[in-house]
């Protein structure tokens, strides 16, 4: 666990001009709200750093890996069988970063269980489902389901605004039109762009929230206040973090998805760890 010494305490909330009664900063910065931290970059690698840790100690691969592969040959299936959703591809995979922090619920469960020195094989990876706070994890979780479909949503939308309704009949004609036409440059910068504003709310509203619903049995606002005071007092590692996530998920995810496997339990369990230096305990 974290030594409360190695940081800057929270400022008190009667020291933070304009905070006290207002408006927006009281819809954030609330009396008897979990504390945060300032923390460094340096934190942020030895969240890392722990989550290797953890993972080494309990190697969950196999389990993402019977998650991860049927995913890969439904998208399989559906290519060679002509479904015509060959420029959703690259947005469903880049979306993953949007409901990361849902799949890896388990992961904190088993390192807040290790963290504490009790057992935490890979069967303790579903006690989470018994946790209090299950109802409003999956609350949460639906949220970021919405945002995933939005941005999917949009990426189609993008696409048909471009190209029209009719999709390309094969990878390479579809790489063409990507690489060689006008259209294609400005799928690839807006559709990166507003990838980039989805994934960087999805960062801010999710930093801490899912592992404070498994460590403790707070309320959906109070986690996603807590995320976002988080993210609004630590800009600088928190945008590292989401930075390292996101080149992370994107080097799993080059050998068809494969690196995965062992990238999702990584930072799975250093998302614990960088929580637990941002949010002060109880």
């Amino acid at each position: 666990m974290a030594n409360p010494a190695n940081y800057t305490s929270q400022t008190s909330l009667a020291a933070r001009p304009g905070v006290e009664l207002r408006w927006p900063a009281s819809m954030l910065w609330r009396p008897g709200e979990p504390a945060i931290r300032q923390i460094s970059v340096k934190d942020v690698y030895d969240s890392l750093a722990e989550g290797i840790e953890d993972f080494r100690a309990t190697p969950t691969h196999v389990l993402f890996a019977i998650l991860i592969y049927p995913v890969i040959g439904l998208l399989l299936y559906r290519l060679l069988t002509g479904y015509n959703m060959l420029p959703l591809v690259y947005p469903m995979l880049a979306g993953f970063t949007l409901i990361g922090p849902v799949a890896a619920i388990g992961l904190y469960e088993l390192s807040r269980r290790r963290e504490q020195g009790l057992e935490s094989s890979v069967a303790h990876f579903f006690d989470v489902f018994k946790s209090p706070s299950i109802g409003t994890i999956t609350r949460l979780g639906l949220v970021l389901a919405a945002i995933f479909f939005a941005w999917v949503y949009c990426a189609q939308l993008l696409y048909s605004q471009l190209f029209g309704a009719l999709a390309p009949a094969t990878v390479s004609e579809f790489r063409d039109q990507v690489t060689t036409t006008q259209q294609g440059w400005h799928l690839f910068l807006a559709g990166n762009v507003i990838g980039f504003l989805f994934a960087a709310a999805v960062l801010v509203i999710s930093v801490v929230s899912f592992p404070m619903l498994v460590d403790r049995n707070v309320s959906a606002s109070t986690a996603v206040r807590a995320s976002v005071r988080a993210a609004i007092e630590n800009p600088g590692p928190v945008a590292l973090w989401g930075l390292l996530v996101a080149l992370a998920l994107l080097f799993g995810a080059l050998p068809l998805l494969i690196g995965l496997a062992v990238v999702v339990p990584i930072l799975g369990h250093a998302t614990w760890h960088l929580y637990r230096k941002l949010v002060a305990p109880e």
